[in-house]
């Protein structure tokens, strides 16, 4: 466990998902002879998870918990016009969208919209691209609409908020060699990288928050949602966005300038950040019996299993083994792809959605399209293809079987 954290900052991750990779068969993306899913992080030191959903980590300290409770309050916190909600927004609170339960994701469904011109994506900014605000706080200004001219239209449900602390804290080097293991032992369905602009520093980093992937770290991922999700105005993004892109109404905004000097879009973010992953299902015979298939059809190709932190000055989150059960990559999805380009996402790309806490979510894939896990298997499309096939292949029994290790997870 030492020595294998104190190597380079890829060698955690790749002594990890190596396991899971190593044994591919190159030529058809099946993993033969896989080891039992529960016993590739043993030895490591896990992270802990939550005993219930919406918990913080228990291992926190004094300091940090009381970080995590202030973080909450603001979290569950109704913002109002005078405090520059608006004009447009989507909802006026963080919680409003990530529900059931806390830091959960109650099937929120956003829109976005653009056009493609000779062959490149328009988010049609001009008109309010690419996210649409749908409620507005009054007259002169009105909730956004898909303009008539759009061609491209696309619908996504919030994402989960549990366990991010974890995903923050890997390094960008550990997701890149992943990609790398992927280019080499599955390279049909292997993942690449959204390379994308941290504000804070004005790096190239590896994406991993979103739908796309289009966002690097949990602090740019909170001042983002201020902004484009209820309109409050902060250092790392202190434009407002123009109500169906008319910029001229702006002059009528009742909170112009800066509505947050960065102090809620902090607290946010140390709510997200110390917020536990979900705990596991029971672990059953039929289970496991299920998570040997999940690797053998090529599930795990993608869904990684575990992955690992680098060093955190939040221990709960340092040099830890986890268990989203996402690459963090993008993927070709073929024809459930969505049709729009963030960072250096294609329109048929996606970003591995992670499977822990599956089962408290009322809707699954992008768009909320499948309530069932046998649905979302089904409708994959492109570099999960032949895992679907394989998948609906499967004896009832053995399809049983893979439904409940997933479900459990």
């Amino acid at each position: 466990m030492q020595t294998l954290f104190s190597r380079s900052t890829c060698c955690a991750l790749t002594s990890i998902a190596v396991l899971w990779l190593a044994a591919c068969e190159t030529s058809r993306d099946v993993v033969v002879n896989p080891p039992a899913p529960d016993s590739v992080i043993a030895g490591l030191l896990e992270a802990s998870v939550a005993t219930t959903l919406g918990a913080p980590f228990a291992s926190l300290t004094a300091d940090e918990l009381a970080r995590f409770t202030t973080g909450q309050q603001e979290f569950e916190a109704v913002e109002t016009v005078a405090e520059g909600l608006g004009p447009v927004f989507n909802e006026a609170s963080c919680a409003s969208c990530h529900a059931m339960p806390v830091g959960g994701t109650n099937g929120r469904k956003e829109t976005r919209f653009g056009t493609t011109t000779n062959g490149v994506f328009d988010p049609m900014t001009a008109l309010g691209g690419s996210l649409i605000q749908d409620h507005s706080i009054g007259p002169p200004f009105s909730p956004e609409v898909v303009p008539a001219t759009a061609t491209i239209t696309a619908h996504r449900i919030t994402t989960p908020l549990f366990g991010l602390g974890l995903v923050d804290a890997v390094p960008d080097g550990e997701l890149l060699a992943l990609a790398r293991l992927e280019a080499i032992s599955s390279p049909r369905t292997a993942g690449t990288p959204n390379l994308v602009s941290e504000i804070l520093t004005g790096r190239t980093r590896v994406g991993r928050f979103g739908w796309k992937a289009q966002v690097p770290t949990l602090f740019q991922f909170s001042g983002d949602a201020y902004v484009n999700e209820m309109g409050i105005t902060n250092p790392e993004f202190p434009d407002e966005n123009c109500p169906q892109g008319d910029c001229q109404l702006l002059a009528q905004n009742p909170a112009p300038g800066l509505n947050d000097d960065g102090t809620g879009v902090r607290e946010f973010t140390d709510f997200m950040t110390m917020l536990a992953p979900p705990p596991r299902g029971a672990v059953t015979s039929q289970v496991v019996a299920g998570g040997t298939i999940f690797v053998a059809i090529g599930c795990a190709n993608c869904h990684t299993p575990a992955l690992a932190t680098g060093p955190s000055p939040i221990a709960a989150l340092s040099r830890k083994a986890f268990r989203p059960f996402s690459d963090f990559l993008l993927h070709d999805m073929g024809s459930l792809g969505d049709g729009i380009v963030q960072g250096t996402s294609t329109e048929r790309q996606m970003r591995t959605a992670p499977l822990w806490g599956i089962a408290s979510r009322p809707a699954l894939l992008h768009d909320g399209r499948a309530t069932t896990i046998d649905a979302a298997i089904r409708a994959h499309d492109g570099q999960g293809g032949n895992a679907r096939d394989r998948f609906a292949g499967l004896s009832p029994q053995a399809r049983t079987a893979l439904l409940a290790y997933v479900n459990s997870l």
